[in-house]
């Protein structure tokens, strides 16, 4: 008899929501962390922006995920009282040539079902923002952001009231193949082996190297990782201008450098896109030069020395510069021939927002 119905290797957002569906469907849970904290990956270093999912292609896993998800995570941080503020999304044409780029979301939008999407033009948008520089702008009311930290705590608290398990401070070593399932070794202070019906690595920028650390995982189907950096700065010496988030048109590989307020009022700014070579969390004060040239398209009133540096965070990206934009991948049993184990690829943006959905979709897989 195995010790557990499933291990989740990962205790960043989407980790604990696949075990946190796992758990309600009654199976015993166990979440292994390498850190000493959870959440203190990816999930600590984003915008904490809950998407609408206007901007994933048709048929896309991003694009029914994130709206799935969206729906689900407003129900689950009101019902656990997480802090949220549904403040709303301004996407901005500072000029004319970028119309089309939010006439094309609009349409998407539209295909994706995202509800609460308006067009405005220019007056309209500067009636809601006065601050704000645009010549048409799509409003979207079901964006806004949250306590990510606290949504992971809520979590967590599913989880274990479900009988469910946490441990920090427990690294993945690898697995095999066993009568139950799987033998996972895992690593620390205390190494084990524990047995495990099923195993799902949701391990972000280590999911590539513990996909290779499990014994028979095709290697043709580990994809190569890409660490796209994003910097933040925030705003200094000045009340924030904008009370909804303001976004540029996309850019090749993101979203593109946008504006929110936090929940503590601050104005941040980020993230870019910064392609480096290994995992590197300081940022280079030089690169403000870029962000006031962004910034200043929508916002002309930005005074120079008022961006400082904030924090960076590394999305794992499938795809490097110049390339498109990938989807999120979910390597199941039917793709790689290896009964009760899921690998998740490359769950950056709109991960957070589609957490509870891609806990739901691991589980559903599983069952199959």
């Amino acid at each position: 008899m195995s010790d557990f119905d499933a291990v989740i290797v990962g205790a960043g957002a989407v980790g604990l929501s696949c075990a946190y569906a796992l758990a309600r469907r009654g199976a015993s849970v166990l979440v292994i962390e390498r850190e000493s904290r959870i959440g203190a990956g990816i999930s600590a270093r984003n915008s904490e922006v809950v998407h609408a999912g206007l901007h994933y292609p048709t048929g896309s896993l991003k694009a029914r995920l994130c709206v799935e998800g969206r729906r689900a995570l407003y129900t689950f941080l009101e019902a656990h009282h997480v802090a949220y503020d549904k403040c709303g999304k301004l996407i901005v044409a500072t000029e004319e040539s970028e119309i089309p780029a939010i006439e094309r979301l609009a349409r998407q939008g539209e295909i994706n079902g995202v509800e609460g999407v308006r067009w405005l033009d220019g007056a309209q948008a500067r009636a809601l923002e006065p601050q704000l520089k645009a010549v048409a702008a799509l409003e979207s009311t079901e964006s806004g952001i949250l306590d990510a930290h606290g949504y992971m705590l809520a979590l967590q608290g599913e989880i274990e009231a479900h009988g469910g398990t946490v441990v920090l401070n427990a690294p993945f070593d690898g697995a095999q193949r066993s009568a139950e399932g799987w033998r996972v070794h895992v690593g620390g202070a205390a190494p084990a082996a524990i047995s495990t019906r099923q195993l799902i690595i949701s391990a972000g920028l280590g999911a590539q190297a513990c996909a290779r650390a499990i014994e028979g995982f095709p290697t043709q189907r580990v994809p190569e990782l890409h660490f796209g950096k994003g910097n933040y700065f925030a705003l200094q010496g000045a009340k924030a201008p904008f009370s909804r988030l303001i976004y540029p048109p996309p850019i090749p590989g993101a979203l593109g450098t946008h504006y929110r307020r936090d929940l503590g009022g601050v104005a941040r700014f980020g993230p870019d896109l910064q392609f480096v070579e290994r995992e590197d969390y300081a940022i280079d004060p030089a690169r403000a030069a870029d962000f006031y040239a962004t910034i200043r398209r929508f916002w002309p009133a930005l005074q120079d020395g008022a961006l400082v540096p904030d924090y960076a965070g590394i999305r794992p990206k499938l795809h490097g510069p110049g390339e498109p934009q990938g989807d999120f991948v979910i390597e199941d049993p039917a793709a790689h021939g290896l009964s009760g184990l899921v690998c998740l690829f490359g769950i950056e943006s709109p991960g957070l927002t589609s957490s509870l959905a891609i806990g739901e979709e691991v589980t559903k897989r599983l069952e199959v």
